[in-house]
């Protein structure tokens, strides 16, 4: 029986599928071979870096902030290290809990240990929330000793929650020149926000404060610092095993104030309960010599975080302790505005020095009475004369001669009613009333509230009507008269210093120089140094070991259209100004006073600024309120009584 072998008709089909499958092994061979290529090779770099990321925690190392002191090297805003119990949410232990119940459960549990109050937990859950950026939240400051060792003991039981050394801010002198100084405190949504706009999220990385007010927020960039990084391993539960690598930060500056905080401290004692501002300048160079708001605060309130009790105290006390009046609070100058009107006269040429106005003791104005304070008047009144004795029908007569934009035209190169540009935060414009300005601020009230009045200039004369200007205005505008009319910038910057002592100078700012005769100054000059020997101020000056210049001023803050006012209401009497400079001959120090109700200049604001230029210039440091002259009423004529009759002057 023959046999043969018969071609298989599935061979083919077998051939086809072994090399389609050698094919595909083939394919994801080479696939997995391209696979670690990129992996090890071409991505090499990234994947190390990123294995070295989880390996290595890069901690924040947050620069010490620079310190603040005043001219003469005393500190007045420091810092002290003290232990600080924070807590990392995403490291707590997680058994079936979200993170929220985890980090309630911890407190809860070092509750027991250290004292946690619920102002420490709210502040916790704000700050958490406000600064997601954060890993770390502090939920206990400043810690005892005690409180550190009993932690410490039980640190095992509290995975995610360390003890750190912190720096601290501390006011050493508590609510001394705090307006000027201001304070930290905690960085919130608002501070994030700017801080990512200026894009300096990593410099403030770690950083649990920021400057709020004062000098502490306008010279932020200088004080704050640089942040430094350490390079930390970690272990897969996040525990640190050593330190790798550190880039150091860089400490904060100091900042070298203009002020003198001893003078400081005589010029708020001597306002002693009374409400008001001082602001006391270098006439040749603008440096800020003090610069006073009362009542004032204690900064050291705000710095862990103010509490709601303290906050309530300060922000619905009627006193207003947190307004900086010195800089913000806008106030009729009352007579003090004469001494630039008279030099407005001059300039316009609608006066001479010698040229003489007879005073009935009124002025009558389209159907209204103006009245001056004296009854009778002062007779034949020269300029020199409507300066010392303070007339008001002098200056009622003028106003008129100048109209309004006359006025305005002139007085603003003193820099009354415009920013004068000191390095403080804050600052408020005021009001140098013009046609101008009138149309703008009433420009949605019609043109019959926009229109001008006659009657309005004669009120803005004698520094009333829409006059406000601040205390720094008016200090700045009398330290100009005091420096021959050369306008110079307040700053209360002297220097910035660096850790290596490099100091870097503030130099003197010009801002303008005024533009009148000198004899015309000169007229003016003597008038006011007279004003203290003669005039409104004698009784406040008597004794001096120097000869001053100045100005009252009493600014009328309540119409009573001729009525007497009731003495029991304090809050409705007049305001009490007084400007001046000393000594007469070489000007050293220029200041103006504001006390608010306080009545007339010459009985409030002028003891107060004796006592000021005696600590400056004698060393006579006084820490008593200076006392009101209630004799120096007789002799004070700034008292602005509106006019006559009903409805207003027009």
């Amino acid at each position: 029986m023959n046999t043969f072998n018969e071609p298989d008709e599935n061979a083919g089909r077998f051939y086809l599928r072994l090399l389609v499958a050698v094919i595909f092994v083939l394919a994801c061979c080479l696939l997995l071979a391209y696979r670690l290529y990129a992996l090890q090779v071409r991505s090499y770099d990234d994947y190390f870096q990123k294995a070295e990321e989880n390996r290595i925690s890069i901690q924040p190392i947050v620069p010490q902030r620079g310190n603040i002191i005043d001219r003469n090297g005393i500190v007045l805003a420091r810092n002290f290290i003290a232990y600080t119990l924070e807590i990392t949410p995403s490291r707590l232990p997680s058994v079936g809990r979200t993170i929220n119940e985890n980090v309630e459960k911890t407190i809860d549990e070092l509750s027991r240990i250290i004292t946690i109050e619920p102002r420490d937990r709210k502040r916790f859950d704000d700050f958490r929330r406000d600064n997601r950026r954060l890993d770390s939240v502090p939920i206990r400051t400043r810690l005892s000793d005690e409180e550190v060792a009993r932690f410490m003991i039980q640190r095992y039981r509290f995975p995610g929650v360390e003890v750190e050394a912190r720096l601290f801010r501390d006011y050493p002198n508590g609510p001394l020149a705090s307006h000027l100084i201001g304070y930290i405190s905690r960085i919130n949504k608002d501070d994030v926000d700017e801080i990512e706009k200026r894009d300096e999220t990593s410099n403030y990385r770690g950083s649990e404060h920021i400057g709020k007010n004062g000098v502490e927020a306008i010279y932020e960039a200088d004080l704050h610092g640089m942040t430094g990084k350490e390079h930390v391993e970690i272990r897969a539960s996040g525990k640190p095993v050593r330190s790798l690598k550190i880039e150091a930060s860089t400490a904060g500056n100091d900042i070298e104030l203009s002020i003198d905080i001893n003078l400081q401290k005589v010029a708020e004692a001597a306002f002693g309960e009374r409400r008001g501002a001082l602001v006391a300048i270098e006439p040749s160079t603008g440096a800020v010599l003090a610069l006073v708001s009362m009542p004032t605060f204690d900064p050291n309130l705000f710095v862990d975080g103010i509490s709601t009790r303290d906050w309530s105290q300060l922000n619905n006390s009627i006193d207003k302790p947190l307004l900086n009046r010195a800089i913000y609070s806008a106030y009729p100058p009352g007579s003090t505005f004469k001494p630039f009107m008279a030099m407005a006269g001059l300039y316009a040429g609608k006066r001479r020095p010698e040229q003489q106005i007879s005073d009935p003791g009124f002025f009558s104005y389209a159907g209204h009475t103006f009245m001056d304070d004296k009854k009778g008047g002062h007779g034949r009144v020269d300029m020199y004369k409507s300066i010392v004795v303070s007339c008001n029908t002098y200056y009622y007569m003028l106003a008129n001669d100048l109209g309004i934009d006359g006025i305005s035209g002139f007085i603003g190169q003193f820099g009354l009613g415009a920013l004068t540009g000191i390095d403080l935060p804050g600052e408020a414009e005021g009001v140098l009333p013009s046609q101008a300005w009138k149309r703008k601020r009433f420009a949605r009230q019609g043109p019959q509230a926009q229109k001008w009045y006659g009657g309005e200039t004669i009120s803005v004369g004698i520094g009333q009507g829409y006059n406000a200007y601040t205390p720094v205005q008016m200090a700045s505008a009398m330290a100009a008269i005091a420096n021959n009319g050369v306008v110079m910038r307040p700053r209360v910057l002297k220097a910035v210093v660096d850790r290596q002592g490099h100091r870097q100078a503030s130099p003197p700012d010009e801002v303008r120089k005024v533009d009148i005769k000198p004899e015309y100054l000169e007229v003016v000059q003597k008038a006011l140094g007279d004003v203290t020997r003669y005039g409104t101020a004698t009784r406040s000056f008597t004794g001096a070991q120097y000869r001053a210049a100045g100005k009252t001023g009493t600014a009328q803050v309540y119409s009573l259209k001729g009525q007497k006012y009731d003495k029991s209401d304090e809050r409705k009497r007049d305001h009490s100004w007084f400007i001046a400079y000393a000594p007469f001959e070489e000007p050293k120090i220029a200041l103006a006073v504001l006390v608010e109700n306080g009545g007339f200049g010459a009985v409030s604001a002028a003891p107060i600024a004796r006592q000021v230029i005696d600590a400056y210039l004698l060393q006579k440091h006084a820490d008593q309120p200076a006392p009101e002259d209630p004799d120096a009423e007789v002799e004070d004529n700034d008292s602005v009584p509106g006019p006559q009759g009903t409805g207003e002057a027009r």
